[in-house]
């Protein structure tokens, strides 16, 4: 697992770039970009597990990522607390 700060990271993802700021989910103000982890990026070999290795993926009530993820954790600028989007290769 690699951590990329800032906007920076916005770019680390399996699918389309993270956004630089989403609502926060907790007081619904602006959350902006804190930081993204990702892992099996670039050609990246881990020799670690991936996050898919730790739970199995039992469908509805125990879903789980099935592949590689990234994860962008913004900060919200009324409450500072967290939110995060993910996403899967």
């Amino acid at each position: 697992m690699k951590v990329t700060l800032g906007e920076d990271g916005l770019s680390k993802t399996w699918q389309d770039d993270f956004p630089n700021t989403i609502y926060c989910c907790y007081c619904h103000g602006e959350a902006r970009i804190g930081f993204v982890a990702h892992e099996g990026l670039d050609g990246e070999k881990l020799k670690e597990k991936f996050v898919c290795d730790l739970h199995p993926n039992e469908g509805k009530g125990s879903y789980w990522f099935h592949d590689c993820c990234a994860v962008a954790v913004y900060f919200c600028r009324n409450c500072l607390r967290p939110t995060a989007l993910s996403n899967q290769g």
